[in-house]
């Protein structure tokens, strides 16, 4: 007898951890699957729970576990055993961080465990969705379709992130090159101003002598704001991965006009392509909303989620939770509501998807044109004044010449 820590989701979705004394890790597996629990992964060292963050390939690694579900989806289609698959991708991997990890999957696959238990000993690159539509694949004999459909699944979350990725990068650099070009003026040019000025004791006109003081606040107390900005962003950052932290900043950035509607778009999307993913392959509805809630970006979002899944229980279905909580764009319920009637559910998730990425590039291309210029006209402002504070003060010093 041993004793054998586990991590399990419960039929409501949530995560449960543990320990169990028993002979084998197939008898606590067996002994979890009794308690209606999913065994996510049973072994002799105690692994650490999963958290609300994003998974590692969402954060850097994301091509790698689109490659990786690619060429499994090819290779299990064309018929050749999973093992032998695993091999083969471990092979074709570039990267050598990735293929050490494929070859890890293979092992613990050698040594008995499923595909789905051996995905699951990686949780930072294989998320819990990705595991239950294994294991799904698996208990129903499909697992070649099912890493079609989760090969699908990643293109295009992966397309989707890019493209906002993408559509930021140039409204960043903008405010980034503008406020260095501020800085610089500030910094270098103005206090030569500054000493022309001292040297002739005339009469500085007000725009200039603002200039001049600002210029002089920047020169002399940088180190300060520097300090002030450092300490103000390491205080956020820690405040903000704290769980209400986070959930103040999910919820504040909803409420922001443009982005908001946009990252709610955004997240809809996400929502409904993994449930259409779990739901297709007949993953049960509670435990896939807790799967769905998971992998979502927005906390705010993400809790309400939990109201929505005890809706499901009581048997009210799907549509009257979402529509209840308020956290999705109306349309969602309405068209889960016919999902409903028409016994489409699965299918109706992926039409919300599509029709929520595209909706989501639209808000997303509409926030970068109102930013762009919103950018370029502060910036334009910010700059003339400097620049005209320092006609002024070369007018003045000719009329003094004069």
């Amino acid at each position: 007898m041993a004793t054998f820590f586990f991590r399990a989701v419960a039929t409501d979705g949530k995560l449960r951890t543990g320990s169990l004394t028993a002979e084998s890790d197939r008898t606590v597996a067996r002994e979890l699957r009794k308690q209606g629990l999913t065994p996510v992964y049973v072994g002799i060292e105690q692994k650490k729970s999963f958290n609300l963050k994003l998974p590692a390939f969402a954060r850097g690694h994301r091509r790698d576990v689109l490659f990786f579900t690619q060429e499994l989806s090819t290779l299990l289609t064309a018929g050749i055993a999973v093992d032998r698959a695993l091999s083969i991708t471990g092979e074709l991997t570039e990267r050598s961080r990735f293929r050490s990890i494929v070859l890890d999957v293979l092992r613990v696959l050698k040594g008995g465990k499923s595909l789905a238990d051996s995905l699951a000993t990686h949780p930072e690159y294989f998320s819990d969705l990705y595991v239950n539509m294994v294991r799904a694949g698996e208990a129903s004999g499909s697992l070649a379709s099912v890493f079609e459909r989760l090969a699908e699944f990643e293109k295009s979350r992966d397309e989707l992130y890019n493209y906002i990725i993408s559509s930021m990068i140039y409204p960043a650099l903008l405010a980034t090159v503008g406020l260095a070009s501020i800085l610089v003026l500030l910094t270098f040019v103005v206090p030569k101003f500054a000493s022309v000025f001292e040297e002739s004791h005339m009469k500085i006109p007000v725009p200039t002598l603002m200039m001049l003081q600002v210029s002089k606040v920047v020169t002399t107390y940088w180190w300060m704001a520097a300090i002030v900005l450092a300490v103000t962003a390491v205080s956020f950052g820690m405040y903000v991965r704290t769980t209400p932290g986070r959930l103040w900043w999910d919820t504040l950035r909803l409420k922001v006009p443009l982005l908001g509607i946009a990252l709610r778009k955004a997240e809809t999307a996400r929502f409904a392509r993994s449930m259409a993913t779990l739901v297709a392959n007949s993953v049960p509805l509670v435990q896939s909303i807790g799967i769905a809630g998971a992998i979502l970006n927005n906390r705010k979002i993400a809790g309400a989620l939990g109201e929505v899944a005890q809706g499901v229980k009581r048997g009210e279905g799907i549509a009257t939770p979402v529509r209840k909580a308020a956290v999705f764009p109306p349309l969602a319920a309405h068209l889960l509501m016919v999902g409903e009637e028409t016994g489409r559910l699965d299918q109706m998730f992926a039409r919300m998807a599509e029709i929520y990425e595209t909706d989501t590039r639209a808000a997303i291309k509409r926030f970068t044109a109102i930013f762009e210029p919103l950018v370029i006209l502060v910036m334009g402002v910010m700059v003339g004044a400097l620049i005209l504070s320092m006609l002024l003060a070369i007018t003045s010093i000719n009329d003094v010449v004069v």
